[in-house]
């Protein structure tokens, strides 16, 4: 199908976690991290073939209807602090260059995450939307896909002519999403019309784990857009937001496109007083590292298959945790687990120090810890070194969905009965192949620890006997409600049912208390004030 349709593609994707220890700077969207990386022109489109990522459905479409396509960049890295200002400008000059000396476009599609936040900026997607918008004008439309968790602006909004999020968390519909967003833009410029929208924001933050597809409500509310869509709307989005970003604009938001104004309210209207009457439904359990390994314990002596897999929530390097920390590490090593292995661990050093010891042998680590949480220093060990891996596998399954990880210099070392997949490059596990690659398979296990919160879920919960949620220290709090807050809108309640954000609690967040940890301080607040916004 010839349409003679000139587009531009191009993608930028950082989820920022702004209370977290590192930046994202230039280096590491060359790396991505779990992402394909940095990516221009000609090879944009050789890179994004069977992989699972937004910018792979728009180029099927663009394909299939027949589109010229002017791939420009593409980067993404794994979630972390800011991006710094050197990374997001020459990331950023460099899409706006290649889309402005492009010369005539019929459209444009971005890959974008939603909440991006750079060292000088807060809304990184508005910025590159208006950047974009500057320089194709007001006549070009402008479609993004976006991720599930973006913190969306109402300017972002302003800016562009359509947006589709994610449905499904664990990611699994990524490229999916970049499909819809494309056959939007398609249709925006075969018609020449642009589609009214509506925007709302809610009024509730949910902690990471919880907003899971799999689980209630999440799962009812993503399967009612679907309805929404037949009754009227040309796309309806619901985007739970990112909780540790502490920016206005951090917050759970409801977008439709639609042909009318009227319909377009209706849409988002509905689907905003779904996720406020479904506030009360987003609980579940949760245990402390040792409890955590206990109950698992308990469930692989009751019978039954496959392993008990444990979400190590709170250093989940998707949402800006290091993959470094020992915490359940060390309860496993308490209880003497049997059969247990946990995976990644972040750091080079044991790793390199495992490759000049050589596989079979038995040497002395110390494996992990992070600086900036108390206590979370080094596992000192002895260990046996099973294997060795140069740390470059393809991660087949539906969230990494056929992408090539290189997590360098790898090793699965043996403490009594407890594995460690210990590498030299971070990486969210979410696929069963980072286990394999380093001689640990899975399925054979009877308790996996996972560095994740929710992706993990999309390849180990189809072997799971069962899932736990632990909260292990860690650099991203569980609740949100544990973040030193400063910045964010007033009256948004920082948990389901929980406390409020207002002026009060922000100068309490600045105010030294006498040295307590800041957990105890915010309880305090919450204590004193209870729920009424401040």
């Amino acid at each position: 199908m010839e349409t003679g349709l000139r587009v531009a593609f191009s993608g930028f994707l950082h989820e920022t976690n702004t209370f977290a220890p590192s930046p994202a700077d230039l280096e590491a969207f060359r790396f991505g991290g779990g992402y394909v990386p940095m990516t221009r022109g000609a090879d944009l489109i050789e890179a994004f073939q069977s992989v699972n990522l937004g910018m792979s459905g728009a180029l099927s479409v663009a394909t299939a209807q027949g589109w010229d396509v002017v791939p420009v960049l593409w980067a993404g890295a794994i979630p972390s602090a800011h991006v710094t200002r050197d990374a997001f400008e020459q990331i950023a000059n460099e899409i706006v260059a290649g889309i402005r000396d492009a010369g005539p476009l019929d459209g444009v599609f971005l890959d974008l995450h939603g909440a991006m936040v750079a060292e000088h900026l807060d809304d990184g997607e508005g910025e590159i939307a208006r950047r974009v918008r500057a320089v194709v004008g007001p006549d070009v439309p402008i479609v993004a896909a976006l991720d599930l968790h973006g913190n969306i602006s109402q300017e972002f909004v302003e800016l562009v002519d359509g947006l589709v999020g994610f449905r499904t968390y664990p990611h699994v519909d990524m490229a999916a999403t970049g499909a819809s967003a494309a056959r939007l833009l398609g249709e925006m410029m075969q018609t020449g019309t642009r589609p009214a929208k509506a925007y709302r924001r809610m009024s509730y933050l949910v902690p990471i784990p919880f907003q899971s597809t799999d689980l209630a409500p999440a799962v009812r509310l993503y399967a009612e857009l679907a309805d929404v869509e037949a009754n009227g709307a040309m796309s309806a989005s619901l985007f739970m937001g990112f909780p540790a970003a502490d920016i206005p604009d951090c917050g759970p938001t409801a977008i439709a496109f639609a042909d009318t104004q009227v319909a377009a309210d209706k849409a988002a209207d509905h689907i905003a007083a779904a996720y406020e009457a479904a506030e009360a439904e987003f609980d579940n359990l949760t245990y402390t590292p040792d409890d955590a390994i206990s109950e698992a314990s308990r469930l692989v002596a009751a019978g039954g298959h496959g392993p008990v897999v444990i979400a190590d929530t709170q250093d989940n390097p998707g949402a800006g945790g290091v993959s470094a920390t020992t915490g359940m590490l060390r309860a496993l090593i308490r209880a003497d687990a049997q059969n247990a292995a946990i995976g990644l661990i972040v750091d080079p050093v044991a790793a390199r120090a495992a490759h000049d010891a050589g596989q079979g042998s038995t040497a002395e680590f110390r494996i992990g810890g992070h600086p900036g949480l108390p206590d979370d220093t080094p596992v000192v060990t002895s260990a046996v070194i099973e294997s060795l891996s140069d740390g470059k596998l393809h991660a087949t399954g539906p969230y990494y969905g056929g992408t090539r990880l290189d997590l360098g210099p790898s090793a699965c070392l043996r403490i009594g009965g407890v594995r460690v997949v210990v590498t030299s490059r971070i990486a969210q596990m979410a696929d069963r192949e980072m286990f394999r690659s380093a001689g640990v398979i899975p399925e054979d296990q009877a308790i996996l620890v996972v560095k994740s919160s929710t992706h993990f879920r999309a390849d180990f919960a189809p072997i799971a006997r069962d899932i736990l949620v632990a909260r292990a220290p860690g650099p991203m709090p569980f609740d949100p409600a544990d973040l030193p807050f400063t910045r964010l809108r007033p009256g948004l309640r920082l948990s389901p049912n929980g406390p409020v954000f207002g002026a009060a609690r922000a100068e309490k967040t600045r105010t030294d208390l006498g040295g307590e940890p800041a957990e105890v301080q915010l309880q305090q607040l919450d204590n004193q004030h209870g729920e009424q916004a401040c």
